[in-house]
């Protein structure tokens, strides 16, 4: 099991496939077991396992800045 992918609040992502509406660029809302994600195309909301919507990342289009602690 490799860890999990440095996934940020506010990162804009392009997944693989797309979306019903033809989008393919998501916001990244939440984060834990589940993502949330936002697509910027249509506007719609999904929450999708951690697994499965990092195996379907493309590639980062935005990166938000690091939390510092």
């Amino acid at each position: 099991m490799r860890p999990p992918m440095d996934l940020r609040v506010g990162d804009v992502v392009e997944r693989r496939k797309a979306h019903p509406c033809g989008g393919k660029i998501w916001r990244v809302e939440r984060i834990g077991a589940d993502i949330g994600a936002e697509c910027l195309t249509c506007g719609r909301y999904l929450l999708v396992p951690r697994p499965r919507f990092e195996k379907s990342i493309k590639r980062f289009t935005v990166r938000a800045p690091a939390e510092e602690e």
